[in-house]
């Protein structure tokens, strides 16, 4: 999981939102990769939350070490306040239920 800050709701939200999109090739390339969510919090339309779905952490290393993946940082990066430095977690599931599949228990 990773939170970011857009510099608006506008513009930087809409290029960053396009820049995700446009990530989207790379992070299927990657076995293990199982999907991602983009959110935006709906007081502070700048603050965005990007949920990314792998069967492992290790999946998700080797996607950070592909060839092209820092210039697509680079391309999301332009569209950030960086005086509010993004943050990232690595997280296991516990619950998964809902549209996505039936509740499985934690590995």
């Amino acid at each position: 999981m990773s939170q970011a800050w857009t510099l608006d709701d506008g513009v930087a939200l809409d290029g960053y939102v396009a820049a995700y999109r446009e990530f989207l090739a790379l992070h299927r390339t990657q076995p293990g990769f199982r999907g991602r969510r983009l959110l935006v919090d709906h007081v502070d339309r700048t603050h965005v939350v990007n949920l990314r779905f792998f069967d492992e952490p290790a999946d998700y290393d080797a996607l950070v070490a592909t060839p092209g993946y820092a210039a697509h940082i680079d391309a999301l990066s332009v569209h950030l306040d960086l005086s509010r430095p993004p943050t990232k977690d690595v997280l296991t599931v516990l619950v998964a239920d809902g549209p996505d599949g039936p509740d499985e228990p934690a590995r």
